[in-house]
């Protein structure tokens, strides 16, 4: 007797068809695999930089407070420091108010303790204020007539090039 072959209806090339077509299925789970899996790495990757980038900001914003305590404590000292040197004006001035008396005349020693009064009355306010006043105070100034803010930047500028450019020319230092 013959032996009879079940026919699955399936010609040689409708299996190598299939055996292709699921070739292409594996292949394609595995790159779904693949994309799952690189999707899966990067998601601890943004993590990590996101957690990165939180460091960073409260990195940053300690180094802005630091600076920021730094810089007020740098600005009280000038301001003692300025203070100190202001009174110290007035006191030479209305040393000199007594010479002027002797040498020139009253009248022009009384302009000279007025002027000594003033400078120490502007020390006095000076010593009163905290640095933030006095920032404000500046802010408004510069509100109220930013040309005469300029103007009194560009001559400190000036003046600040002048002391810079003539301690480069001496031979000395």
């Amino acid at each position: 007797m013959a032996e009879v072959k079940k026919s699955t209806g399936k010609t040689p090339a409708k299996a190598a068809a299939k055996k292709t077509a699921a070739k292409k299925t594996a292949a394609n789970k595995d790159t779904s695999e693949t994309r799952t899996t690189k999707a899966q790495k990067a998601a601890p990757l943004k993590a990590g930089a996101t957690k990165a980038a939180a460091t960073k900001k409260d990195n940053s914003g300690d180094f802005k407070d630091r600076a920021l305590t730094k810089a007020k404590s740098a600005a009280t000292q000038g301001k003692e420091r300025t203070g100190n040197a202001i009174e110290n004006l007035s006191k030479m001035i209305e040393d000199s108010a007594r010479t002027i008396d002797d040498n020139v005349g009253e009248k022009y020693g009384n302009y000279a303790r007025s002027a000594a009064d003033a400078v120490s009355s502007f020390a006095e306010k000076l010593n009163a204020k905290e640095i933030d006043e006095m920032v404000e105070d500046a802010r408004g100034f510069v509100r109220k007539s930013p040309a005469v803010a300029i103007g009194a930047a560009a001559v400190v500028g000036f003046l600040v090039s002048r002391l810079i450019k003539s301690g480069m020319d001496d031979p000395e230092a």
